[in-house]
């Protein structure tokens, strides 16, 4: 997705909406669904963190977004200013950093008044043979999507239980269910990140406070530029439905969840991914040799165990 272009339809299928189809997509919700309500979305300037502030935004709420870099950020706060005609705050920041992070959320809390629905959508990765990373790749991957979502975790957590108010937390993560073939890094982190909410799910039940992931599939979004076209336009094939998903799926899965409708629902890692967990592979970095051998045959049939 080129934010602020529009796209033609062969880049659309792999980067997604543009910005003019984010403020008008259709959507199942109320308008004034999240009147009253404030929300935080980290990684929220590009891709899919962009399509979650502006559908919270289109459905009523005070939107803070925050991320590495500012003028992303205020490319979303300008999208959302123009064409909602609503202010939303940015902080330019790190995850990876508890202060930063602390910070943050007394921003949040001073400007909003509180916290309603927090959204850690900021992370990344990088397509790699796992034999190739490096210590410090490893390190980042880990400690931008493991250690950076709990940090925002924790910190809107702990200030929720002082002031005796309940929370909703939503993690955007990766499929893990079938591996991430060549984003191994990444597997690991954000299995940690399902079932770190899966375990606090239960633990801060009590305090009101509910934690779900949206686990999304092959969606057409910026994010796949970071990943030659050979390999981006291989995604939308490895699911039943054979096509990529849109931001806008994304977006629709994090309303629902931190909506009243999503009021009974914790701990849990619900799939946006046409199917993929039952049928899917993608290699990120391109298919390696071994995996291509014989694939023909096989589909005919050949080769078989003859027991």
């Amino acid at each position: 997705m080129v934010e602020g272009k529009a796209v033609s339809d062969a880049d659309r299928e792999l980067y997604g909406l543009d910005d003019a189809e984010l403020l008008t997509q259709p959507t199942v919700y109320h308008p004034e669904l999240f009147a009253g309500r404030s929300v935080l979305v980290s990684g929220g300037g590009t891709g899919i963190g962009r399509a979650i502030a502006v559908l919270y935004a289109r459905l009523g709420a005070r939107v803070a977004i925050c991320g590495r870099r500012a003028e992303p950020l205020a490319e979303t706060a300008a999208l959302i200013r123009k064409g909602l005609g609503v202010e939303i705050a940015t902080h330019a920041m790190t995850i990876r950093d508890p202060d930063q992070v602390g910070a943050l959320m007394d921003a949040v809390w001073a400007g909003h008044g509180g916290l309603d629905v927090l959204v850690n959508n900021a992370g990344g990765q990088f397509a790699q043979n796992p034999m190739d990373y490096s210590v410090n790749g490893w390190r980042a991957v880990i400690d931008t999507n493991l250690n950076g979502t709990w940090h925002m975790m924790q910190a809107a957590a702990r200030r929720w239980r002082d002031q005796g108010r309940p929370g909703c937390i939503i993690n955007i993560v990766v499929n893990i269910h079938r591996g991430t073939l060549q984003t191994t890094h990444s597997a690991a982190a954000r299995a940690g990140i399902v079932y770190l909410g899966r375990s606090l799910a239960v633990e801060w039940a009590p305090l009101g406070i509910r934690v779900n992931c949206v686990s999304p599939g092959a969606i057409a979004s910026n994010g796949l530029r970071n990943y030659s076209r050979e390999a981006a336009e291989q995604f939308r094939y490895a699911n039943p439905m054979r096509r990529a998903g849109d931001g806008w799926d994304i977006a629709e899965a994090c309303a629902y969840l931190g909506s009243p409708a999503g009021k009974f629902i914790t701990g849990e890692a619900l799939a946006v991914d046409g199917g993929y967990q039952m049928l899917g592979e993608v290699w990120a970095a391109g298919e390696p040799e071994y995996f291509r051998l014989g694939r023909g045959a096989r589909g005919r049939g050949e080769g078989a165990d003859p027991r």
